[in-house]
């Protein structure tokens, strides 16, 4: 048993690659963001990496770690949120980080190599969960961050981050906070992308507008 921790540990290590992904809670509901670069050691094996998945409606997560093992989790849980909305006509962000936490734990002898941020909207507004891989889940009702650039980016959050915060500003605050990661963690680079859930639904935020937010 033993010898078995130390070869996950070991193999954990291995892959460990980097990023920045950050979740913040505003007025309106949940803002996600992360970097596009996808590494292998030293190497930048994407520029187009995607970290950040609908998972429903009123749901997303994003991803830091092991890219494979993260779409796996993305696979089973889109299938099982799928079959619980079918049971009850609820899907509530509560139920679904239990779900991946349970998942996670399950797995924790040959774990998922990753941190997870999972964010979104029910009857009480905005919702934040980040967990890592032995299925810790903890609850925020304001901000958080994952993976090697999130020191940076806590920086930004701790500095600017207000209680009920206006949804455009906490847009531009979570563009800056993953801006700040890049420009100082070398594993995180090459573009960011947003997410915003809302009472109205999950949407992606265009290039432009991120753009417009770092000018």
């Amino acid at each position: 048993m033993q010898n078995e921790q130390i070869q996950n540990k070991k193999e954990m290590k291995e892959f460990e690659t980097g990023t920045t992904t950050v979740g913040l809670t505003t007025e309106d509901g949940v803002i996600l963001a992360a970097d596009k670069r996808a590494s292998m050691g030293r190497l930048t094996a994407s520029k187009f990496a995607k970290k950040i998945y609908r998972l429903d409606d009123n749901l997303g997560l994003t991803i830091a770690g092991s890219v494979g093992d993260a779409q796996k989790i993305v696979r089973m849980m889109r299938s099982q949120l799928k079959m619980k909305k079918l049971e009850t006509k609820e899907l509530s962000v509560k139920g679904a980080g239990t779900l991946l936490s349970n998942i996670l734990h399950a797995n924790k002898m040959m774990p998922f190599m990753n941190q997870f941020v999972l964010g979104g909207v029910d009857e009480d507004g905005g919702v934040l969960y980040d967990l890592d891989p032995a299925g810790g889940l903890m609850s925020h009702d304001t901000f958080t961050a994952t993976g090697s650039g999130s020191q940076m980016a806590y920086g930004v959050l701790e500095d600017d981050y207000e209680k009920g915060l206006d949804h455009e500003t906490g847009k531009e605050l979570a563009v800056r906070a993953i801006q700040s990661a890049i420009e100082r963690d070398t594993a995180s680079g090459n573009g960011i992308m947003v997410a915003e859930i809302t009472e109205d639904g999950y949407e992606v935020m265009e290039d432009r507008e991120i753009e417009s937010k770092l000018a």
